[in-house]
């Protein structure tokens, strides 16, 4: 399998590709990373250095790899975090033109916008950007529930409510959503689930909630989502895979005491996941 993953990069820690690429190649898949920007550190330090890459140059990047004959065989274009408006337009010309050499080829987009706690920390344009335009030509989208709430101007909270948010989100265009931070007020105290949903139905997984802020998580789940579910076509293999391996990361990480997360610690736990969550089917 090959993935075109265009996304942020950091030389310090481990957000956007320098989350996403690692992970991927450990469970034995071929990445081929395009850089949106080049960072220092991730922007949650409050000061890093580093270009944001242009949109022409990011383009041009593309442009090198189509030339030297890869596109037939890519089989993702994977995107998360847009720095600026015009990235978009290079991600949707990039996945026009790889469908166009491999039809069979699918776009998995994390609607990177924010969360509940800290609302959006995206520029104000790129949320109606994503909802908009983005959104509709994925097949794959990965967003928090938050996310998801913006995406269909809902607000679900219950399992019903959320399960109705992510069918109004699949008649946009993506057939498959996976809804991670799912946060029910009817949940085991001091938990947290993740949501699946495609063609086959719904399942959901729910973890311990381990208290901590971790950077770059989420561009971790939706790169192991996508890669096991393009893999597979089991929409509960590849939830239990991904849960797996991504609570066992952020294990790591809380125990460690570091800020950043433990992400070359944790590469058993992406190459030989343990299983230890069930998911169940809810629709």
């Amino acid at each position: 399998m090959k993935i075109l993953s265009i996304q942020s990069a950091v030389a310090y820690g481990h957000v956007g590709n320098s989350a996403a690429v690692f992970p991927l190649q450990r469970i034995g898949v071929e990445v081929l990373p395009v850089y949106t920007v080049n960072f220092s550190n991730h922007t949650g330090y409050g000061a890093w250095r580093g270009p944001l890459i242009s949109p022409d140059d990011v383009r041009d990047v593309i442009l090198g790899i189509e030339e030297r004959g890869v596109l037939p065989e890519i089989d993702v274009v994977l995107s998360g975090y847009q720095g600026g408006e015009g990235i978009a337009d290079v991600i949707l010309e990039a996945v026009k033109r790889v469908k166009a050499a491999n039809p069979d080829a699918v776009y998995s987009c994390d609607p990177v916008m924010g969360n509940a706690k800290s609302g959006c920390f995206v520029a104000p344009a790129i949320p109606v950007l994503l909802r908009d335009r983005v959104v509709p030509a994925a097949d794959i989208i990965t967003p928090n529930q938050f996310e998801l709430g913006f995406l269909t101007n809902t607000e679900p909270d219950t399992l019903e409510s959320t399960l109705a948010s992510v069918e109004l989100a699949r008649a946009t265009g993506p057939r498959t959503v996976l809804v991670t931070s799912v946060e029910r007020p009817d949940r085991e105290q001091g938990t947290i689930e993740m949501l699946a949903v495609d063609d086959s139905g719904a399942w959901i997984v729910q973890t311990p909630h381990i208290p901590m802020k971790a950077n770059g998580s989420g561009d971790v789940t939706a790169a192991l989502f996508t890669a096991h579910y393009r893999r597979t076509g089991d929409l509960q293999e590849a939830l239990a895979r991904t849960t797996s391996s991504v609570f066992d990361l952020l294990t790591n990480t809380h125990e460690s005491g570091q800020r950043e997360l433990r992400l070359i610690e944790s590469q058993d736990a992406y190459a030989n996941p343990r299983l230890q969550f069930t998911p169940r089917k809810v629709a």
